[in-house]
């Protein structure tokens, strides 16, 4: 499908504009709060069928840890050059100590990391493997997780310090897996900061006030109660949820569809996808597009800038298998050509 004529226009009418905000993502300090995760990914190699059972015996190779959930958020803005403060629930485990490791490489302020001992950190491992003739395929994911919810007096730690670093920070965003970190107390102290961003996979409602929702299709449909099929329906569960939520801004992404934002002024934006032909792992996707709007935001970009940036962000981390990161410096390359490809179509 060719671009459309009127969003290549405004997209190089804004051309300066979008480079200069990238120049400034440096200058940013957010605090994201999340359910924090660590992904393991546990590459081995097949040897032989086991005697004891039907199944295959495996050597392993190399385990490669990243950021995962809410902590791939954090590790998007932090590698989008962000000056980013976690805060959030982990373990006293190796896991947790894996997960802090990482941020700390990464120049994240860990200060607002809270453990508990009696939980483990959230990780999800990917076990995968290959023989000489064959490609690598995950064979099982095991997660390590805790229903039991957290202990009081470590929610109101984590709520006490994110009221303390919110007010002083040129966004926050809360990053809701549904791992126990968000309750009405943790909420309510995010939303003391402007903008709040909330990429929640459930209960919007909870977080009514916060400046901008990114749901994702299925999430948004989840939060109408009904299915979103035609273009009516779209513009239905934009009207709904920002009803829902008292935002000022709804961005639903939906896939190769692109996504669409509705804010709360009546303005409806259509944003194609900008990468449908390299699509290989949409794993964590939804977390680069939160890091390159808010960054955006905060660099002073209008909301349809903001939302560009961040399908730009997503259409590159899309094109690599596993939770992945992009730069700045990938978002500039990619921006000209993107530039390119719509200045030849209006030609």
């Amino acid at each position: 499908m060719p671009p459309d004529s009127d969003f290549s226009r405004r997209l190089l009418a804004c051309a300066d504009r979008l480079v200069a905000h990238l120049d400034h993502f440096e200058r940013a300090r957010v605090l994201v709060v999340g359910d924090l995760t660590l992904d393991e990914f546990v590459n081995c190699y097949v040897e032989r069928i086991s005697r004891e059972a039907p199944v295959p015996i495996i050597r392993h190779e190399h385990t490669r840890q990243v950021p995962g959930g809410g902590a791939n958020a954090i590790y998007n803005l932090a590698k989008l050059g962000a000056r980013v403060t976690a805060a959030g629930l982990v373990g006293t485990d190796a896991q947790g100590a894996a997960l802090r490791s990482l941020f700390e490489n990464a120049h994240i302020d860990t200060a607002g990391l809270v453990a508990e001992g009696d939980r483990p950190t959230v990780t999800k491992s990917r076990i995968s493997a290959h023989s000489r003739q064959s490609v690598t395929q995950q064979i099982v994911r095991i997660d390590r997780k805790s229903d039991d919810p957290p202990q009081a007096e470590i929610l109101e730690r984590l709520a006490a310090f994110v009221r303390s670093r919110a007010a002083d920070a040129d966004a926050v965003v809360c990053s809701d897996y549904g791992d126990g970190t968000f309750t009405a107390e943790t909420i309510a102290a995010a939303l003391t900061g402007t903008p709040c961003i909330v990429d929640a996979q459930n209960g919007l409602d909870r977080y009514r006030g916060a400046t901008w929702f990114t749901p994702n299709l299925p999430e948004a449909e989840r939060a109408v109660g009904y299915r979103v099929e035609t273009a009516a329906d779209l513009l239905r569960a934009g009207q709904d949820l920002l009803a829902l939520t008292a935002a000022e801004l709804i961005l639903i992404t939906r896939g190769d569809e692109g996504m669409s934002l509705f804010g709360r002024d009546g303005t409806v934006d259509h944003i194609p996808a900008f990468n449908r032909a390299e699509v290989y792992d949409v794993t964590g996707a939804g977390d680069t597009v939160v890091a390159g709007l808010t960054l955006c935001l905060a660099a002073g970009g209008s909301p349809w800038e903001a939302a560009v940036l961040g399908n730009l962000a997503a259409s590159l981390v899309v094109r690599q298998v596993g939770t992945a990161t992009t730069s700045v410096a990938e978002m500039r390359d990619a921006l000209d050509r993107l530039l390119r490809l719509h200045q030849a179509q209006i030609s």
